[in-house]
């Protein structure tokens, strides 16, 4: 129940910020916005998600992620509700209300995903935590196989501002069941004694929920989470499975149109495609390394074998710049898609070797780190494309991404294992072998 909650809720959260990109084309022409504007509107969400992530995961610390996850759900859907409004206007006012509306959204998304992994992190057992974090990341990949086929027929059907006036009710209405069903194991209805040592015997910090650790949250230690080098090659990886993120969720219905000649909503039912690939590849890259983990009982061998097998399927990317058939497109972009999800690791990652006083700050830096690409990667498309009227260099540039990332996971990361927070009078922070 917990797992579904997760799932549902973070699908909404994914769909939320990709409808900009299915009703991009409509916008962009209703309201009169160059390709340029649209850069910076389609990244508004992610710098501010970006700058508010350190701030959002100490607040799921203090207050636990009951409260926290169902406040931040009810705001980020108002704010995506409100973005239909920017249809009374045109041009700059339009443009501005875009950008403040995808830039508040930002705000209140932002201990969305660190939630995730806190909440996985109390709940399920190590040798089920690939699985189960795999599952709720997928959601990125069903949400586009649910939500942007649905998009495509609102902008065709009632026009663009039916998408955010339908996703934001959908949010409102997810915000209204949320609390009844994350909870902290320990009190939660749902679970028994045999679970809860079961799961508790297995590495689920079955604690976290229900206690505060704000007294271990200070810059020095969040100094020493990001200097760590385990952490910075996940960092660094993570970066560059952002930037594949950020431009499927983004640019890749653009794309199909304004590229490839799709209608708008032909995009939003063939974007579905590549979005279910990514699916079975996120659920596959958590079930293969799980099974490596049972198999092998190393965390390292478990979690990158996968990124190895899934970034060199993603680079595949580049190979649509070779072929003028909408079908192969369609095909490569699926099997990218799919890599993309197999290599998606991260937050198990992060599950994995969290100091477990710091779960939701840890979980805040990494996806910092996770969405300045959403950032970047718009911006820089949107000039490649304005600049030399192609998407061609946008997916060279991409692609670069899957090569970076697999440099950070077997040349920056070494052994990956639970980091333990010295007392921070001693200012460092010292590693301890993993629980197996």
């Amino acid at each position: 129940m917990v797992l579904l909650a997760l799932f549902v809720v973070s699908s909404i959260n994914f769909g939320d910020r990709a409808a900009m990109a299915v009703a991009g084309p409509a916008v962009s022409a209703a309201l009169h916005l160059d390709p340029i504007v649209m850069g910076y509107v389609l990244s508004a969400f992610a710098i501010s998600y970006v700058i508010a992530q350190v701030p959002g995961g100490a607040l799921l610390d203090r207050y636990g992620s009951r409260w926290i996850y169902t406040g931040g759900l009810a705001l980020w859907s108002l704010f995506t509700l409100v973005q239909g409004w920017a249809g009374l206007f045109s041009g700059l006012t339009a443009a501005v209300l875009l950008f403040v509306m995808r830039f508040a959204e930002g705000v209140a998304s932002a201990p969305s995903i660190p939630a995730n992994a806190r909440i996985a992190a109390s709940w399920f057992p190590a040798s089920e935590r690939g699985l189960a974090t795999a599952i709720f990341n997928a959601s990125q990949y069903f949400s586009l196989v649910a939500f942007a086929p649905l998009m495509g027929w609102l902008v065709h059907r009632f026009g663009w501002p039916w998408v955010f006036y339908v996703m934001g009710g959908l949010g409102l209405a997810a915000a209204a069941v949320l609390p009844f069903v994350v909870r902290s194991p320990l009190k939660s209805p749902l679970i028994n004694e045999a679970e809860l040592s079961y799961i508790e015997r297995g590495g689920a910090l079955v604690h976290i929920e229900g206690r505060s650790a704000v007294t271990h949250f200070t810059w020095q230690n969040v100094r020493q989470l990001i200097v760590n080098r385990m952490l910075l090659g996940v960092y660094l990886g993570q970066y560059c499975v952002g930037a594949l993120t950020y431009f499927f969720v983004t640019w890749l219905p653009i794309y199909l149109v304004e590229q490839r000649g799709l209608s708008i909503l032909n995009a939003g039912l063939l974007t579905a495609v590549p979005a279910i690939c990514g699916f079975a590849g996120g659920i596959s890259g958590g079930v293969l390394s799980d099974a490596i983990l049972r198999r092998t009982g190393s965390l390292t061998i478990a979690r990158k074998a996968p990124v190895l097998i899934g970034m060199a399927m993603a680079a595949l990317i580049v190979a649509c710049n070779f072929t003028a058939s909408q079908t192969a497109v369609i095909v490569l972009m699926s099997i990218a898609f799919f890599g993309k999800g197999l290599a998606a690791l991260g937050w198990t990652v992060i599950s994995d070797v969290s100091p477990k006083e710091l779960v939701g700050v840890t979980g805040g830096v990494f996806n910092t780190v996770s969405n300045i690409p959403g950032i970047v990667t718009p911006i820089v498309i949107g000039y490649i494309v304005a600049r030399l009227g192609s998407f061609d260099w946008a997916l060279v540039f991409v692609a670069a991404h899957c090569l970076i990332a697999v440099f950070a996971y077997f040349v920056v990361v070494q052994s990956i294992e639970r980091i333990e927070l010295a007392p921070a009078a001693q200012g460092r922070i010292s590693k301890a072998t993993a629980r197996k």
